[in-house]
């Protein structure tokens, strides 16, 4: 029995220094091999930044570059190309270097020129302004893009989908957002015609910057500062077009079922998503391959969209850091992308119309948020049909 023991106590002890010494020369073998594969620490592990080829990608990349406080801790590190970049100190003097970062600058659209040339300017004086109006913090503020000539559609949304006040024991404010109608653009002066209808109305905000489809987004920034500065309080905001009608309860009903956290990350509306930039000259939309590459983030149709006071605070903070886009609702998105949001898409809001077969029944407007387009007529018939104690939509 003893024997026994001894043979089983030699083979184990046999097998443990086998096992042993094969575990010294593999792991002698993994030293001799890591040693060609060890970092090099002295040069950078990162890729080195190259311009991209489209003006509003290699200006985002500076504004990046600039707002990263690693990567400008030692400001030698900043790329030659970036420092021939910078424009006149003074962001809103004419950019002249755009003639020349634009490779076909001499050959776009004036719409296109004229842009560029600005882009950088987003501080423009406020020449009508409602201080007080938001005096009582609103539950919800209506915030209306309109021109300066469409003073059927703001009376319009006045007397129907846009109406102050205490709507269904909720406080709402409206509001029309105007630039500045210029000699530019052949428009007449109306300045006397505005200054009696804000006199009237004390409902308009107006900024002395060229109103125009590209400026949609200057109009958007500056909104942005003005709810900070005037209305902070604001709890939800909806900010639409002139020519849509909104069905201001069913969208004070959705609201008011909200609960956190989904209330303060609020942001809704008719998402577009998979899209990019137009190249065909003759759309609405065209930017060429010099001024921007690459998809668009998420966004919601600027037709209308409803977000929260929160957002509103974190987009006017975030917007400093992305550069500005001449499509206004694609730029939000892109703000939105920034913070590491997304808009959600909501079956309620119809951009785009609803099928005709359907645009004279009463109960269908019941059921939504948005439709466009609406001429001033139909949102006022419109809103007498949701106001009709007759309605029955059982």
């Amino acid at each position: 029995m003893m024997a026994v023991l001894r043979r089983r106590l030699k083979l184990i002890v046999t097998v443990t220094m086998v096992n042993f010494f094969i575990f010294i020369i593999i792991s002698r073998h993994k030293d001799k091999s890591s040693q060609h594969k060890l970092i090099n620490l002295n040069n950078p592990f990162w890729a080195k930044l190259a311009p991209s080829p489209a003006y509003w990608n290699r200006q985002q990349q500076i504004l990046d570059f600039q707002n990263n406080p690693v990567l400008t801790a030692n400001s030698s590190e900043a790329p030659e190309w970036m420092n021939r970049s910078s424009a006149a100190s003074d962001p809103c003097q004419p950019d002249l270097s755009v003639l020349t970062q634009v490779k076909d600058y001499s050959t776009l659209p004036d719409r296109f020129k004229d842009f560029l040339l600005y882009m950088r300017c987003r501080s423009y004086p406020l020449r009508v302004d409602q201080p007080a109006i938001c005096r009582e913090p609103p539950f919800l503020l209506l915030a209306v893009k309109s021109l300066a000539p469409h003073f059927d559609r703001r009376q319009a949304i006045r007397q129907s989908w846009g109406r102050a006040g205490v709507v269904a024991n909720q406080t709402v404010v409206t509001i029309f957002l105007l630039g500045n109608a210029t000699a530019t653009d052949h428009h007449p002066d109306l300045s006397e015609m505005l200054r009696y209808e804000s006199d009237q109305h004390s409902d308009l905000i107006q900024w002395d910057y060229r109103d125009s489809f590209f400026n949609l987004t200057l109009k958007e920034v500056l909104f942005l500062d003005w709810i900070q500065s005037r209305c902070a309080g604001a709890r939800f905001i909806f900010k639409g077009d002139d020519d849509v009608f909104v069905n201001t309860y069913a969208i004070l009903d959705f609201l008011k079922a909200l609960k956190e956290p989904k209330a303060k990350d609020l942001f809704v509306g008719d998402v577009i998503t998979n899209a990019g930039p137009h190249r065909d000259k003759k759309v609405k939309y065209f930017i060429p391959e010099s001024m921007y590459v690459g998809a668009y983030p998420p966004y919601a149709g600027g037709g209308g969209y409803l977000f929260s006071g929160d957002i509103a605070a974190r987009l006017h903070n975030v917007s400093r850091h992305v550069v500005l886009y001449p499509i206004d609702d694609v730029y939000t998105g892109m703000c939105l992308r920034k913070l590491g949001l997304s808009p959600e898409k909501h079956k309620g809001f119809w951009t785009f119309n609803i099928k005709e077969k359907y645009r004279s029944n009463p109960c269908v407007y019941k059921g939504l948020m948005l439709v466009h387009p609406r001429t001033p007529q139909e949102m006022i018939q419109i809103w007498s049909w949701l106001n009709s104690p007759t309605l029955n939509c059982q």
